[in-house]
């Protein structure tokens, strides 16, 4: 009998330090930036990869004061690259100024796109959150080896948050960008996320030799795969309570939320609303929920077979 996966606990008495260069592994130091918000928790961690020679991972917002913290932790030092786990604003948006500042090229997994093409009547709720025109000066490549300033890393394609999102792994580290939060579970919308995409993502670190995982928000997570285990029982414990709402009247993706997340505040029940979205879309895939779209919205009804048979079939 399989083992039962851990207990999902989130992790937020972190203490970010911003501002400030803070050692937090052989090599790496984190800054975190000015932007706390409800979505950014205590803010965006950068990191400065290497010790004589740098690379820095996700500048993040293109604020001044971080900007100027980060090239203070820089102290003159070469800077080799400016690489991105993804192109969500909070992420990405001084990458291309910081890279003029320091003459250093950009690397991530390619220009910003959807997980998959847009339905007619849809829209991407977080467009905005975007950066939709920056272009690497190097796209990197799944299982690619790099030299991050003096500090060796490896790729690891890692969408669902978003469909370029990547990880790096430096022996025992992996930094995990959104893909894995201790804070938080991690937001998946659709289109520009992907569920199916980000369960396999999920599969796919917690089979990596990496056990400290260093997020883009929050602090360090011990024990990496057992955390992103827990993750990925959270998931699936969510699909249930989705599948029981549709059966129990749910038509709608509201009636869901409403269902499944009772009386939380306006920024997690809008953030559910979008993970909810992502959900569904996957179970539909499964064939466990039936979809209509529609001008007027979407209607949802549920499959005379269960999800468990469901996922039995699909690996068939």
């Amino acid at each position: 009998m399989a083992s039962a996966a851990p207990a999902l606990s989130f992790e937020r008495a972190f203490d970010p330090q911003t501002g400030r260069a803070i050692a937090v592994a052989a090599g790496v130091a984190r800054v975190t930036a000015p932007n706390a918000s409800a979505y950014t928790f205590t803010g965006t961690n950068s990191f400065l990869l290497g010790r004589e020679r740098l690379a820095v991972l996700d500048p993040g917002p293109d604020d001044p004061i971080h900007l100027a913290a980060l090239v203070d932790a820089i102290g003159g030092r070469p800077v080799d690259a400016i690489i991105l786990t993804h192109t969500h604003r909070d992420h990405s948006a001084s990458a291309a100024r910081l890279a003029r500042d320091l003459d250093a090229p950009l690397w991530f997994g390619g220009p910003h796109r959807l997980s998959r093409p847009l339905r007619r009547f849809e829209r991407n709720p977080i467009r905005k959150s975007c950066d939709w025109d920056l272009v690497p000066d190097r796209t990197l490549t799944d299982g690619e080896a790099i030299l991050a300033g003096d500090l060796s890393l490896t790729v690891h394609a890692t969408p669902g948050h978003c469909a370029n999102h990547l990880a790096f792994s430096a022996g025992d580290i992996l930094l995990s960008g959104d893909h894995v939060m201790g804070w938080n579970s991690t937001l998946v919308s659709v289109p520009d996320g992907s569920m199916a995409d980000y369960l396999a993502s999920l599969d796919k670190v917690i089979a990596l030799p990496c056990r400290q995982y260093l997020p883009a928000h929050g602090g360090p997570i011990s024990d990496g795969p057992a955390y992103a285990s827990a993750l990925k029982a959270h998931r699936q414990m969510r699909n249930q309570q989705i599948i029981s709402a549709v059966r129990a009247g749910a038509r709608t993706i509201g009636d869901i939320v409403a269902a499944v997340y009772p009386a939380q505040p306006l920024p997690v029940r809008l953030a559910a609303r979008m993970t909810t979205a992502a959900h569904v879309e996957y179970l539909e895939g499964l064939g466990a929920l039936k979809v209509s779209r529609g001008l007027f919205g979407t209607r949802i009804s549920s499959s005379p077979l269960p999800l468990g048979e469901r996922l039995t079939r699909s690996a068939g």
